[in-house]
């Protein structure tokens, strides 16, 4: 019988690139949509929920259960989802920039567990390196695990230190299990973590109740409400069929389908998130503002811009987030504004609506310069590295420079606080993510688009194309990965490692 790439690296400690010397020939799989079995909500029918935010044991410390909960989704049906404190999306954890924050998980689902700060500029020991597991305190552990001697493996619990040394941003915190992020993703394991600071507590812009969190993200569900999902049964990944990346056909925003939300005629500020597996929106509004922009960006993926970027669209891949103001005064109460998804057909169309239903005065407002930024100097940049991200026909299937992932191999290996230039490209379209660092996008397929505006540490390459970042590699020593953040490639060996030496 032939094995796998997962069962070679699990059985014999084979490396990837090994495999892709034999096998068949098969055509690159593409993203497809999971239909629901279930009947399908009609939009705006229930109210937008904000993630509640964590409430500390003690100063700047949480203790949080990650277990199994049954919760109601789609009308009349209940839907167990794996959460964080039993809920979806997890508790938003508030932190301030430079105050240490302490996190312990502890596991009470039937499976291992990896917890990942994205965008966090993290020790390797709280970073959530993928065979950096958690396993259950009780129960049976199903799946088999990726080969590692250097994997930190925990029992029962782990505590993550997070020192935020670094911009007032929007982050968020997800599973990051080898081989069943995906999976697990899909069935609840996300939340936000918000890092606050006094540069941008000095600015004018909305804050308490007009300021929300927003995590956009689709999925299936079977007849009886429970997730459905194309995994495996007896390992890894998922069907071949969906191994291009998995679509839902229900939008949920905060784990609510197309919602509505109440909100007076004046702005509003939005940290958009899209926490989908592999989906990517066009985010546009309907009616369009008279005369303006639809949406005035104010901060990415690492935190506020130096100065707004206005947007008729948005276009947002998984794992990207997008800091918004929205000026609803641009509206008379009484009217209706959707959130659409231009990039979407049929149900995945549009995603919640908002209700201007009433007046208010508005003492908020959007300054023109919004934070002082430095940028690091390209002639430290001493080393270039190129990157592809194509999928390989024989064998290996989603790779980065023709090899899957092997936690064994390092890619790369950047000095501490060294500038690295690294060219990226692809064959088919994929939001790559780097851990640990933020980058500014030198080239974008010619030039930067205003989509790239800020410090990112993702970045959408639709097929065929290439980019050129650059970034620092500061803070710790020691090994962390990049990998597409479409879920299922990921799952399935587009990842790779680098070492801060």
């Amino acid at each position: 019988m032939k094995l796998g790439r997962r069962e070679f690296l699990r059985v014999g400690g084979v490396s990837a690139g090994m495999l892709c010397a034999s096998g068949c020939i098969r055509p690159r799989p593409e993203m497809r949509v999971l239909p629901s079995l279930a009947p399908l909500p009609e939009p705006f029918k229930v109210d937008l929920l904000v993630p509640p935010v964590a409430k500390p044991v003690k100063e700047d410390c949480y203790e949080i259960d990650v277990r199994p909960a049954s919760v109601r989704i789609l009308p009349g049906l209940n839907t167990n989802i794996w959460g964080y404190g039993g809920i979806f999306p997890g508790p938003t954890i508030e932190a301030r920039r430079g105050r240490r924050v302490s996190v312990r998980l502890r596991n009470r689902l039937p499976v291992p567990i990896v917890n990942h700060l994205h965008g966090g500029r993290t020790a390797p020991e709280s970073d959530g390196y993928p065979t950096d597991l958690i396993l259950p305190d009780a129960g049976v552990i199903s799946g088999g695990h990726m080969h590692d001697p250097l994997a930190r493996i925990a029992h029962g619990e782990r505590e993550h230190i997070y020192e935020n040394d670094q911009r007032a941003a929007t982050l968020w915190y997800h599973d990051h299990r080898m081989d069943f992020t995906g999976a697990q993703v899909w069935r609840g394991l996300a939340g936000f973590y918000l890092i606050r600071d006094e540069e941008e507590d000095r600015l004018p812009l909305p804050r308490g109740d007009r300021e929300a969190p927003l995590l956009i993200c689709d999925r299936s569900f079977e007849a009886d409400g429970s997730f459905r999902y194309p995994a495996l049964l007896d390992g890894p990944g998922v069907s071949k069929e969906y191994a291009g990346g998995v679509l839902g056909d229900v939008i949920l925003v905060n784990g609510a389908p197309w919602p509505r939300m109440g909100v007076a005629n004046v702005k509003y500020r939005f940290r958009i998130l899209n926490a989908s597996n592999a989906r990517r929106y066009e985010l546009a509004l309907d009616p369009m503002p008279p005369g303006g922009a639809a949406f005035v960006q104010i901060g990415s993926d690492g935190g506020l811009l130096s100065a707004p970027v206005t947007h008729r669209s948005i276009r947002i891949v998984p794992a990207e987030r997008f800091d918004v103001i929205i000026d609803f005064s641009q509206f008379k109460p009484g009217t209706s504004v959707t959130l659409l998804n231009q990039a979407g057909s049929g149900s995945a169309a549009r995603i919640m609506r908002f209700d201007i239903n009433r007046s208010a005065r508005d003492d908020s407002g959007v300054p023109t310069e919004l934070s002082k930024m430095t940028w690091p100097d390209r002639s430290p940049a001493v080393v270039t590295r190129e990157f592809d991200f194509s999928y390989q026909r024989l064998g290996c299937g989603w790779t980065i420079n023709g090899k899957a992932f092997d936690p064994a191999r390092m890619d790369a290996r950047p000095r501490l606080g060294a500038t690295e230039i690294w060219r990226l490209k692809t064959d088919f379209s994929h939001p790559l993510h780097l851990h640990l660092v933020h980058f500014k996008v030198l080239s974008h397929s010619g030039r930067p688009t205003p989509n790239d505006s800020g410090w990112k540490d993702t970045i959408d390459l639709g097929p065929g194309q290439g980019a050129t970042i650059l970034a620092t590699f500061a803070g710790y020593r020691g090994r962390y990965v990049f990998h597409c953040h479409n879920l299922e490639h990921e799952d399935m060996g587009m990842m790779a490692n680098f070492e801060v030496i």
